[in-house]
């Protein structure tokens, strides 16, 4: 997934592919754990994907109210 297609999708749609995302780097995890996976390079794949969707999602986030510390 480009950065370019990240930045076209909507908050919803982020999380939603996020929470997708995450579900594949578990089962990733799993098959590489019992010897059965077999695209290895799926795994570096998945996690800059769910780094991408959670930097445009900061992004996109409305700035949280910033506390003076005086």
């Amino acid at each position: 997934m480009k950065i370019e297609d990240v930045r076209r999708l909507s908050q919803d749609e982020l999380t939603d592919q996020l929470l997708s995302l995450k579900k594949e780097q578990f089962n990733l995890r799993f098959q590489a754990a019992t010897g059965q996976l077999e695209k290895t390079h799926r795994v570096e794949v998945v996690r800059r994907d769910i780094a991408r969707i959670k930097t445009v999602l900061r992004a996109k986030a409305p700035a949280a109210p910033s506390q003076d510390r005086a």
